[in-house]
């Protein structure tokens, strides 16, 4: 007899103020009253040209951006207890998504959008010059599968675009726990932004921001985490020549 496939689109009812876990650690956030309930999912996204933010989130605040951010745990923690911060979370990966907008709109946040896109794609064409204020990155594939990208997604190119999208002052956060791939981004990293690497694990989650961190943890993986702005006085422009000259170089 065949196995009948799971359906991931019609779960069972959640309580009101119910907590939700994943490896025995609570999602953030609470399930509200079901007339609270908001619509989180973005489901169409422009032809070309970045997204209008302002319009969007029907305000102006500080955006936070996570790509590739899996079943949603950051962001919706980060829109849970930020909520004068509009997030944009985005995945290549349809299922995750429904994951992630069911419990977004189960917390009733208004701060918050998931969308399906590649995180290429997303920074390079769907982001506003100078309006992003966090641009989120964990554990990014460092062997990317079929269907999920061109390569490696840090890249001299996409370094520049992330010059592009940060505002003055706006920070780049990248983790990984694959050694080899962490050596080749804060290498790259280095050469447009004043990074760090952050020891420890995040005051906010010391159980873990993402799915991934949560597993790695559990296995007793070390995780590599660090933080940058972009260097002072590199331009837009300065940061293409930058890329190009690396990737010649790399040639």
């Amino acid at each position: 007899m065949p196995r009948r496939r799971p359906d991931h689109d019609h779960q069972p009812p959640i309580a009101e103020g119910a907590i939700e876990r994943e490896f025995g650690v609570p999602i953030p956030g609470k399930v509200v009253a079901k007339e609270s309930w908001t619509q989180t999912a973005l489901k169409k996204l422009p032809d070309c040209g970045p997204l209008n933010i302002n319009s969007l989130f029907g305000r102006h605040a500080p955006l936070v951006v996570d790509i590739g951010c899996g079943n949603g745990r950051f962001s919706l923690g980060s829109a849970w207890t930020r909520r004068d911060h509009d997030h944009l979370a985005a995945d290549i990966l349809p299922v995750v998504i429904r994951y992630a907008t069911r419990r977004g709109n189960q917390r009733g946040l208004t701060n918050l959008r998931f969308c399906v896109v590649d995180g290429e794609r997303l920074v390079t064409e769907l982001l506003p010059a100078g309006g992003v204020k966090e641009l989120h990155c964990y554990h990014p594939q460092p062997n990317p599968r079929p269907g999920e990208g061109h390569g490696r997604l840090i890249q001299p190119f996409f370094m520049a675009e992330v010059i592009r999208v940060l505002e003055p002052g706006g920070l780049f956060i990248v983790q990984t726990d694959n050694a080899s791939y962490w050596n080749q981004i804060k290498q790259l990293v280095e050469r447009f932004l004043a990074f760090q690497t952050h020891t420890g694990r995040w005051p906010d989650a010391p159980r873990g921001r993402s799915r991934r961190e949560i597993y790695a943890l559990k296995k007793g993986l070390p995780i590599h985490r660090g933080t940058g702005s972009p260097l002072p006085g590199l331009s837009y422009p300065q940061a293409l020549e930058l890329a190009a000259e690396l990737v010649r170089g790399a040639g």
